[in-house]
């Protein structure tokens, strides 16, 4: 998208007022769908700082996940937890993931989160 859809930017900055982490989104972003839960950007960094922390290779790179936030009014991105990316009849990663989503290369949205069932 050229212009960010607004509508998404609200919702962003909802988020970010942190209110509520239970907005569930789906959002295909260059070619991707991804679906999953909306955090805060600040509990996202907490999140991605723990675990980097806890890696023998990656804890070098926590610091950077734990700098303080730079607000940008309004938001520019989507922090997705327990997030996954749809292919064909699985979530990558089954238990879910954090990633981060610039509202402007966002092409499509839905509320709420898909998953498969084999039933």
């Amino acid at each position: 998208m050229s212009k960010p859809d607004e509508l998404l930017v609200d919702i962003a900055a909802l988020v970010e007022s942190e209110e509520s982490n239970q907005m569930s989104l789906t959002v295909v972003t260059c070619g991707a769908v991804i679906t999953g839960r909306l955090a805060p950007e600040a509990v996202w960094r907490r999140r991605v700082c723990e675990v980097l922390s806890d890696s023998d290779r990656l804890g070098e790179f926590s610091a950077v996940f734990d700098a303080p936030t730079k607000r940008a009014d309004p938001p520019t991105h989507l922090h997705f937890h327990v997030a996954r990316i749809l292919q064909g009849t699985v979530g990558i990663p089954e238990t879910g993931g954090m990633y981060r989503v610039a509202i402007e290369d966002v092409s499509a949205w839905t509320v709420g989160d898909f998953s498969y069932s084999d039933r």
